[in-house]
């Protein structure tokens, strides 16, 4: 499992510069719209502490972090959902993508021209929102006739039917689907339907404010662009300060945060976030040839988080051994952990911790 993030915005909110400093790539940043004609992908190590101190305890083995796939899409106008600007051919990206980042303009430059000549956070949140969900009645409106004819046919087919209409019931009064059912418990089938649908407003927004440097440690105006974005995930970035530290060591990066009062670089509060919004998390694997990250879901089992690595390793499970990364470090080794009572053997129901790490047992 990757994380996949896409990045949505109007044109000229700073989509491209924060994808840049991202992705440490160069494409194409300009003052107009449109300048990313083809979504551009990047992918990005995860930062990861533990992975080097880890690594210390292993005779030079490959560091291997989990990474993150983003998406930067073209900047989307009203009535993109039919087609204006460059429309549905972008919405499409979207579908690809585990969440959606939405780069929100709070910042004043008279040298970039927004595209509605004003700087209103909320409206250009509802303009995209409204462009999501537009788009979904259009899937759904195609969707529902066929699914009403079928199930007249076939009854089983009748709760599919009523999720359908409610949620075209929401879509109709603006509504997310993330927003509505994302809280709430579905079961198998019904989470199946939902996602075969592919629709967007079903992936979680992390709201990114595209500030000033001032704003970054404004915690007066910080709160009020988070109420207007409750409950979803939002933080605060500065591209044309991440794009300064793409071209810095680490030790650079992080005295030049640190001269603004910031403590985490844009790429981390993202992918916090995003881990947050979608239920993931990481585990860790140890050993002379390589060390390494997993990114699984939140409540996966140890088989389910095996099966990450390889089908095979799901299908064949028999126990894993696990330590706590911490106690791991602190013991210096997998013998002394062993023999400090600090590593432990779990069976196909123990549920995956954050900092485990952990040797497979299987059989094929």
């Amino acid at each position: 499992m990757s994380l996949s993030i896409g990045i949505v915005g109007l044109p000229n909110v700073g989509k491209s510069t924060l994808f840049n400093a991202l992705t440490n790539n160069n494409i194409l940043a300009a003052n107009y719209p449109f300048a990313t004609i083809e979504p551009n992908t990047g992918v990005v190590p995860i930062p990861d502490s533990r992975l080097e101190k880890l690594a210390g305890l292993f005779e030079h083995p490959k560091i291997i972090p989990a990474t993150v796939k983003f998406t930067d899409i073209a900047g989307l106008v009203a009535g993109a959902s039919k087609g204006e600007g460059l429309g549905n051919q972008f919405l499409s990206h979207i579908r690809e993508c585990g969440a959606i980042a939405q780069v929100v303009r709070d910042f004043h430059d008279g040298n970039i021209q927004h595209v509605h000549d004003k700087i209103e956070p909320k409206h250009d949140i509802d303009v995209i929102n409204t462009e999501l969900v537009l788009a979904d009645i259009s899937t759904v409106q195609k969707k529902l006739p066929r699914l009403e004819k079928e199930a007249r046919a076939n009854p089983k087919l009748k709760p599919q039917l009523d999720l359908l209409q409610q949620i075209a019931k929401f879509l109709d009064d603006g509504m997310p689907i993330f927003k509505e059912l994302g809280a709430k418990s579905l079961d198998v089938e019904s989470a199946k339907f939902i996602k075969d649908l592919q629709l967007l407003t079903t992936k979680p927004i992390i709201y990114v404010f595209n500030v000033d440097e001032q704003t970054l440690t404004d915690t007066n105006t910080q709160q009020k662009l988070l109420d207007m974005v409750k409950p979803s995930q939002a933080i605060f970035v500065c591209a044309k300060l991440e794009d300064e530290l793409k071209d810095l060591n680490k030790q650079e990066a992080s005295e030049l945060l640190e001269s603004y009062g910031v403590k985490k670089s844009g790429l981390e509060l993202l992918i916090k976030a995003a881990y947050d919004a979608l239920g993931l998390q990481s585990y860790l694997t140890a050993g002379d040839k390589e060390v390494r990250a997993w990114t699984i879901s939140s409540g996966n089992t140890a088989p389910q988080a095996a099966g990450v690595i390889h089908g095979d390793f799901e299908r064949g499970f028999i126990a894993a051994d696990i330590v706590d990364y911490t106690d791991l470090i602190e013991a210096g080794s997998w013998p002394s952990a062993r023999s400090r009572g600090k590593l432990r053997t779990e069976g196909k129901t123990y549920i995956m911790r954050p900092n485990d790490v952990v040797e497979f047992k299987f059989n094929v």
